[in-house]
């Protein structure tokens, strides 16, 4: 069976968490997109693991995890992850693969990366990893893929500069690559978990272009990303917070006023511990956009909802949401593509009451204060999407499931 998680907002949703508690039922876990501007962290008892590259279910002993084609692999981030894996006492010895297919990014493009987007007049707010660079060098057919580090004529045509940099690391990487497509094929009955990175509405043709990223973040990158055809994914899971956060630049419709909720906006930060991985920026916070997380649903065929961070909201006597934008003179319910008219929406909201009790106390649904419940069962009509799990805190055990999607 496989089944696909994606983050359904602006990334940072909580994937990471996710994809550690299902990883527990599966036997491989691929990551298709992105690279090391992606940042998820695990927390397990009093220990916390911040991963960029390598796939969340790694912390499991008996888990096969993959790097998969749709990826970018800066290979000093790469072997700095295994590294501080190895040095945590987390063994990764013949369990860490990376698709031939998978790119690499070479250290000029991090440079041009930060260069690129000071040059332009509203800078992306890109985390400078060289991401882009590697997917447009992709896209314009001079990137260097893993396959290629074994083609002489294709390694020749490399700067000097590049080829000094991936000498060391060559045979490694090539030691650990695989055929993608023909292993999973070899292991079609087994339980295949495919992690996206970023979110939906940082999808390259999704989201809200040019604020985006330059992978596929949407669910239809798992079938190009992880080698498989379309038909073959299972089911597909939308991560998304109790409210919505953005890192960077890009509308954000439902963003907070910062004269008139900045004490909500840093409340929510700090509760939330809104910062990034990778950059440690603190992210632009605000309602949570229903708006935004329907289409989400609507364009990556989200089976069932995951909704993290609720607890964030446990001391609130009042939670509001944004259920349409008013742009101009018009109220508008679905979400358009216009950045310019993105720019210009305010966000029409719905007041919910506050439950006033910690979430974490429970160990199942049922268990919830009715606040609680009237507050996700709204989500569920809106985005006509069930909310399957409800993460209620870090640890992996602080994790209701409704339903688990491993059931067929």
């Amino acid at each position: 069976m496989n089944v696909v998680v994606i983050g359904a907002q602006w990334g940072d949703e909580g994937k990471g968490k996710i994809v550690d508690y299902l990883a527990n039922e599966a036997q491989i876990i691929v990551r298709f997109s992105g690279g090391a501007n992606a940042g998820h962290t695990i927390v397990i008892g009093d220990e916390q693991y911040a991963l960029h590259l390598i796939p969340s279910g790694i912390l499991y002993p008996d888990k096969l995890v993959v790097l998969g084609a749709g990826m970018v692999i800066d290979p000093v981030a790469l072997f700095s992850e295994l590294k501080m894996l190895k040095d945590r006492g987390i063994d990764t010895t013949g369990r860490v693969f990376i698709s031939d297919r998978a790119h690499l990014v070479l250290p000029r493009y991090i440079q041009v990366d930060k260069d690129r987007d000071l040059a332009r007049e509203k800078p992306i707010g890109t985390t400078g990893q060289g991401i882009g660079i590697a997917y447009s060098m992709k896209s314009d057919r001079d990137g260097i893929r893993i396959a290629d580090l074994a083609w002489q004529e294709k390694f020749a045509e490399l700067e000097a500069g590049d080829r000094d940099f991936l000498a060391p690391y060559t045979e490694r990487l090539r030691e650990m690559s695989i055929d993608l497509a023909y292993f999973l094929m070899h292991h079609r009955n087994a339980q295949v978990l495919f992690e996206g990175a970023q979110g939906a509405l940082l999808d390259l043709d999704l989201g809200t272009y040019p604020y985006v990223s330059s992978g596929m973040s949407n669910a239809a990158g798992a079938a190009i990303g992880g080698c498989v055809g379309p038909r073959r994914l299972d089911r597909i899971l939308g991560v998304f917070k109790a409210y919505t956060t953005r890192v960077g630049n890009g509308p954000f419709p439902s963003e907070f006023d910062p004269e008139s909720e900045d004490d909500l906006c840093r409340f929510t930060r700090e509760t939330g511990r809104e910062y990034g991985v990778t950059t440690g920026r603190p992210r632009r916070c605000g309602y949570l956009d229903l708006v935004a997380l329907r289409y989400a649903c609507l364009t990556n065929s989200i089976d069932s909802l995951v909704m993290t961070h609720l607890d964030v909201y446990d001391s609130l006597d009042e939670i509001k949401a944004c259920v349409a934008y008013r742009i101009g003179d018009r109220i508008v319910e679905d979400f358009p593509a216009s950045v310019e008219a993105l720019n210009r929406a305010k966000p029409v909201l719905r007041s919910f009451r506050g439950w006033k009790r910690p979430l974490s106390n429970a160990l199942t649904y049922e268990e919830f204060p009715v606040p609680t419940m009237e507050y996700i069962e709204f989500i569920e009509r809106f985005c006509e999407t069930p909310v399957s799990i409800v993460s209620v805190g870090y640890d992996r055990k602080e994790t209701i499931i409704r339903k688990s999607p491993w059931l067929k």
